[in-house]
C-alpha cells in the first residue's frame, strides 16, 4: 500500500531537495535563494532548466539521468505527486534534480534575471476558458522573461491539439524563433532518440490510446511587446484521459 498524502507531506519537510512555498508562505517570506541556486543548493555553474507543471516529477529525474551536466528544478503545487520523483532523485543519489512546490503563478519570484536557460511544459492543462491560466501564453511569457536568459528555449510536449494549436498562433503572432515543431513527435525522426525515451505517466497513456504526441521549442527573446492571438480555436473532445469535455461549446480563444 503507498502513502498516504499526510505521510508524503511529513516525509518532504525532511527532503534537501525540496523547497516547498505555496503563495500563503512566499507572500510573508521573500525566498532568499532567488538568484543563488547555482552556489546555494547545486554547488556548480551548470545551465538550469526548469520543468513546470512537473507532476510526478518522473520527467526532471529522467531529464536529469539523461544530462547530468545541467541541473534541473521540477516545480508543481501538487507536492503529493510531487513527492515520487523527489524520492527517487534522493535514493538516486541525483545532485543535480530539486523540487520547488509553489504557484507557478508567481513563478518569478524564486529566480534571479538570467538565473535559468530553459524550460520546459510537458502536458500543461490547456486551459481552455481561460488564456491567462495557459503555461504557454503571453502573460506567462512575460514572467519567463524576468529569469530566463534573453533568447532562452522553451519547450512544449502535449497531447492537446488546442493547446498546440494556440501555442503555435502565439509563437507566429509574436514572431519568437521557432527551432522545431512535429505533430506526431514518435514518428519525426529528428529527436534525439535518448529523449523519446523519456515518457511521462500520462504521456504513456496517451501514446497506448493511440494520441499523437506533439512537440514544440522556440526562443524567448527578452524584449518585444507580445500580443494574444485572437483566433478561434477547435476544443479537444476530452480534458484528462478517459474523461469527457465538460463544456459544449466547439471553440474558444
Amino acid at each position: 500500500m503507498g502513502k498516504g498524502k499526510l505521510a508524503k507531506f511529513a516525509d518532504m519537510e525532511t527532503y534537501e531537495n525540496v523547497f516547498q512555498y505555496p503563495y500563503s508562505v512566499v507572500e510573508h517570506v521573500p525566498f532568499e535563494m532567488q538568484g543563488h541556486w547555482h552556489e546555494q543548493y547545486f554547488h556548480n555553474q551548470n545551465p538550469i532548466v526548469l520543468e513546470l507543471g512537473c507532476g510526478k516529477g518522473e520527467y526532471t529525474v529522467e531529464l536529469a539521468k539523461l544530462y547530468p551536466d545541467l541541473n534541473f528544478i521540477g516545480v508543481d503545487i501538487k507536492g503529493a505527486r510531487m513527492w515520487t520523483g523527489a524520492t527517487q532523485a534522493l535514493h538516486e543519489g541525483l545532485k543535480n534534480v530539486a523540487f520547488l512546490r509553489t504557484n507557478i503563478e508567481i513563478i518569478e519570484r524564486f529566480f534571479a534575471e538570467d538565473e535559468v536557460q530553459e524550460i520546459w511544459l510537458t502536458f500543461s492543462d490547456p486551459q481552455m476558458k481561460n488564456p491567462r491560466k495557459r503555461l504557454t501564453s503571453t502573460f506567462f511569457m512575460a514572467r519567463y522573461r524576468h529569469f530566463l536568459i534573453d533568447g532562452g528555449i522553451i519547450h512544449l510536449k502535449t497531447d492537446s491539439n488546442f493547446l498546440f494549436t494556440y501555442t503555435s498562433y502565439m509563437v507566429e503572432k509574436n514572431r519568437l524563433p521557432l527551432l522545431f515543431r512535429t505533430e506526431d513527435l514518435y514518428h519525426s525522426g529528428e529527436i534525439s532518440p535518448e529523449l523519446l525515451t523519456i515518457q511521462t505517466y500520462y504521456e504513456s497513456m496517451w501514446i497506448a490510446r493511440g494520441l499523437n504526441i506533439k512537440y514544440m521549442k522556440w526562443q524567448l527573446p527578452r524584449d518585444g511587446a507580445l500580443t494574444e492571438p485572437d483566433i478561434e480555436i477547435e476544443l479537444d473532445d476530452y480534458r484528462s484521459y478517459h474523461r469527457t469535455k465538460r463544456s459544449s461549446l466547439d471553440k474558444a480563444k
